[in-house]
């Protein structure tokens, strides 16, 4: 018997748009029912539920930006990784103490009362631009104001962005947030889409994307915040500081191939300066286009609209290189944007259009006046009310303000890459970081700031660029020269003093020195001692420790020994203060690994960190290094190496920096040579990276050039000392590399390090290399990967205006006396870095991985998984150049 085959019977029209209507209905009722739930949350549960969902997405920051990479074949990873980050991280940070719930201002003269109420469930409509990030960020805004929300995903990124609001809504729940506040129409349609913002039950559309579906949002029938076109332009003025500009300008097209909506599409630059500028910008990696290929990539990118050129669905977010493949023009390989000299007289042609990728118009301005024009005009055909920008030299010029005045732009950005800038935070503290940026009645949106937490209002903003305050933190008292370990005797506030100290130090008679001081002392003090630290400390070994600690209760803890000591000592003292608040739990093993797990969070700015360090109240801290290395017994640092995977982390903040160093030379005289010679290239890792961090100023730079002075000069005679033939030189050697180290600490401690570290964190764990050595091993390579010039990806850092980094190390080697000043940068770099190979030849240091046992194979096995550790290591952000993981690959393998 032949079996019919069934028919796929065809839904009409109006069937599916039932169907659609039914199924986002169920979404929204069921949203409705988490609003009634959250009701009744005071504003401490909502606040502990966003700072869930926030650690959640950082935790997660770097899958989702290869997860939204993969899926839309669309940006940089590096950058998404930012922008997660971003949403979370700096949003975070803005929102955490808004007051959201109930009464949140009270004027008793005037007699007035502020009550904030949720609006009820909202409609998330997120672009494939920012798939992740968005959906983050929305999330966030939605649980601090109790509202619900309900997304519709892009089809291109559905998977990715539904993991993302996967990530926080589980964090929500498990801080305590009602089911079902964030939902999401799992099989994206436009008929579902249409559905979800036409529903009565909606109370604001959050609308961000292309075109057509903010018009839409519109058009629906309910409130929504959308935004517009961003054709963004800037205004170079005769005054500005060209090389920052053009590194501002080409550093924001860069950043995720162009995709942010502030990015600028366009360049306004004044005749006087015209030439140079534009020569500049391809000196460091644009291409000039010539006119003969214009119409191909016109004709690729663009496509005629109602209200002028949109970018075509395969464009946006693309790299230049692609872009102009597909187009059939040929670019040469090391550039990057896409440069097109246009006719201010033909404004609305599709050059001069919202461009969504590395592709920057240019036009000249004989005068500020018409510079003015040329700005109003782009936005006007594109992009009104979104974003302008300005470079110039003096951000109180008068014309700042004329400028901000008669451009009709609700942020104007004053020197700061607009795409960066434009969200916020990062470059300025004068307006919210955020991922939807209103257009105001310019644009027809009904905001004119950045979507945050607060009210509607037409807010026309002038951002300037700011550098937040520094700071220079350093334990509050550091003794050093020969016998100073003697003010023990004199330490106040000492009563049970619990000593760190690996094996070594017990059994050669160095803890005994400790108890000596201490028995001096005219009241008796109680001791207890952990003499079992390991090289590379676990987490284990720390809560060991801690556990001991708490048995014992100290009101001082003296760490003693090399970094692992020190830094195995601050971390279990750190879990003990944590115990003593009921932050922890040290009978509860898991729970502290979740700790250190918060802990050990990357972050990009110490102070915005999501999960912040308690002020340890139970012991003060005294560090005395055995070892001229680390500088752990001045810095806020402490490396832990996770017991199970064997990865290294090392955790930064101010409330680990010990509150007494003990620098004295009398405790480095018999250190073995092979650590004298691992201990002292670290020192000068950290001397050089604190020289070229992004962090670095006038008050660390002369303190990490006086420790690259101090070692150079005494770690081969520190080396070749032979403590059973004593001799003066050697010994001042010692001496020198002892205060060297902890003058490198003091500077890294206040500028931060780099990826030679991020690098040696690494591959030590995975290799089981001594973290000196894979220092050495990386050294050369990262110098070299630093000082280049051209086309640079630099680290977004407010202070670190143009980027610098060969010409900082050409600074220390011409400071050495490697270079001289008619010597090129380039030369000079390249002398350190032979200078430093005679260094490392000369205490008989290998610096190569496969010389020191690593086999080709692992290396390969492993370098995808290494590469994203390095990346994600909490010393990466300080770099000056910003590395893409392909590089950190490239530079995994040249160690080999």
């Amino acid at each position: 018997m032949v079996k019919e085959k069934s028919k796929v019977v065809e839904l009409t029209a109006e069937e599916k748009k039932a169907n659609a209507a039914a199924y986002t209905g169920e979404l929204v009722k069921k949203a409705h029912e988490a609003v009634l739930k959250f009701e009744g949350y005071t504003q401490q549960k909502v606040d502990t539920i966003v700072a869930a969902m926030a650690l959640a997405a950082s935790e997660n920051s770097l899958v989702l930006a290869h997860e939204a990479v993969n899926e839309t074949g669309r940006g940089v990873v590096e950058d998404k990784d930012t922008k997660n980050h971003f949403a979370s991280e700096s949003v975070y940070h803005a929102i955490k103490n808004d007051k959201t719930v109930g009464v949140i201002d009270e004027d008793k003269v005037a007699g007035s009362v502020e009550i904030a109420s949720p609006l009820g469930v909202l409609a998330g409509i997120v672009p494939t631009t920012n798939p992740t990030s968005t959906t983050i960020f929305k999330s966030l805004l939605t649980a601090k104001t109790r509202n619900a929300i309900v997304f519709a995903f892009h089809p291109q990124a559905q998977k990715c962005s539904s993991h993302a609001a996967e990530i926080v809504y589980k964090a929500a729940l498990e801080a305590g947030a009602p089911e079902n506040f964030i939902q999401w129409v799992e099989i994206p349609s436009l008929d579902n889409t249409s559905a979800l913002i036409q529903n009565t039950g909606i109370a604001t559309i959050l609308a961000t994307g292309g075109p057509g579906m903010v018009n839409a949002a519109l058009k629906s029938g309910n409130p929504s915040l959308g935004v517009g076109a961003g054709n963004g332009a800037i205004y170079i003025d005769a005054t500005a500081n060209i090389e920052r500009a053009v590194d501002d300008l080409l550093l924001s097209k860069r950043f995720d191939n162009g995709m942010i909506c502030a990015t600028e599409n366009s360049a306004v630059i004044d005749a006087s300066i015209y030439d140079v500028f534009v020569e500049k910008l391809q000196v460091h990696g644009a291409y000039m286009v010539p006119k003969t290929d214009y119409k191909k990539i016109e004709d690729y990118v663009f496509v005629k609209r109602e209200d002028g050129y949109g970018v075509t669905g395969p464009v946006a977010g693309r790299s230049g290189q692609w872009i102009a493949e597909q187009a059939g023009v040929t670019v040469p390989e090391d550039k990057d944007v896409l440069l097109f000299e246009l006719d201010k007289k033909n404004i609305g042609e599709a050059l001069s259009s919202e461009k969504l990728s590395p592709l920057l118009s240019l036009y000249k301005s004989e005068t500020r006046d018409e510079g003015i024009q040329i700005v109003r005009a782009l936005l006007s055909y594109q992009g009104a009310g979104h974003n302008a920008a300005i470079q110039i030299g003096a951000m109180d010029d008068p014309f700042v303000k004329e400028f901000g005045e008669r451009v009709e732009a609700s942020r104007i950005l004053v020197n700061q890459p607009d795409s960066i800038g434009g969200v916020g935070d990062i470059y300025t503290d004068a307006m919210r970081p955020s991922l939807t940026l209103g257009t105001g009645s310019w644009g027809k949106n009904s905001l004119s700031h950045n979507l945050s937490t607060y009210d509607l209002l037409n807010i026309k903003t002038v951002a300037k660029r700011r550098n937040r305050p520094q700071w220079v933190r350093l334990p509050k008292e550091i003794y050093y020269e020969k016998n100073s370990i003697s003010y023990l005797q004199e330490l106040p506030h000492v009563h049970k003093a619990f000593i760190v100290a690996d094996p070594g130090m017990v059994k050669f008679g160095f803890v005994d020195k400790i108890l000596e001081q201490l028995a001096v002392r005219p009241v008796q003090v109680e001791t207890s001692i952990y003499g079992s630290v390991h090289p590379d400390p676990t987490l284990s070994e720390a809560i060991a420790i801690a556990r001991q600690m708490k048995a014992f209760e100290p009101d001082t803890v003296i760490c003693l020994g090399g970094g692992s000591a020190l830094d195995a000592g601050k971390i279990g003292r750190l879990i003990y203060e944590y115990d003593a608040r009921g932050e922890a739990d040290l009978n509860d093993d898991a729970s502290l690994k979740e700790l250190f797990q918060e802990l050990a969070q990357k972050f990009i700015d110490i102070r915005k960190r999501i999960i912040k360090f308690y002020h340890p109240h139970k012991a003060q801290m005294v560090a005395i290094p055995t070892t001229s290395g680390t500088g752990s017994e001045v810095t806020p640092f402490a490396v832990i190496t996770d017991d199970e995977t064997h990865v290294k982390y090392p955790l930064a903040d101010y409330q680990l920096t010990p509150q007494v160093a003990i620098v004295d030379p009398e405790f480095v005289m018999t250190v073995p040579r092979r650590t004298v010679a691992w201990s002292g290239i670290d020192a000068l890792s950290h001397a050089l990276e604190s020289y070229v961090s992004v962090m670095s100023s006038d008050y660390t730079k002369p303190i990490s050039l006086q420790a690259i002075k101090l070692i150079f000069e005494n770690l081969t005679e520190s080396y070749n000392y032979n403590p059973s033939t004593p001799t003066k030189e050697g010994q001042k050697a010692r001496e020198n590399m002892h205060n060297a180290a902890t003058l490198a600490g003091m500077a890294f401690a206040n500028a931060f390090l780099g990826i030679n570290h991020s690098l040696a964190h690494k591959t030590g764990g995975e290799f089981g290399l001594p973290h000196g050595l894979a220092i050495a091993i990386a050294m050369p390579h990262v110098i070299k990967f630093n000082a280049v010039t051209g086309n640079v990806k630099r680290t977004p850092f407010p202070r670190y205006e143009t980027y610098r980094a060969q010409a900082d190390y050409a600074e220390i080697s011409r400071f050495m006396g490697f270079a001289t000043k008619g010597d090129s940068d380039e030369a000079a770099v390249e002398n350190l870095i032979s200078e430093i190979k005679k260094l490392t030849d000369s205490i008989e240091i290998d610096i190569t991985l496969s010389g020191n046992g690593v086999k080709e194979d692992h290396l390969e096995r492993e370098l995808d998984k290494l590469a994203d550790l390095v990346y994600d290591d909490q010393c990466t952000p300080a770099n000056p150049r910003q590395p893409r993981i392909s590089e950190i690959k490239q530079l995994l393998i040249d160690q080999l």
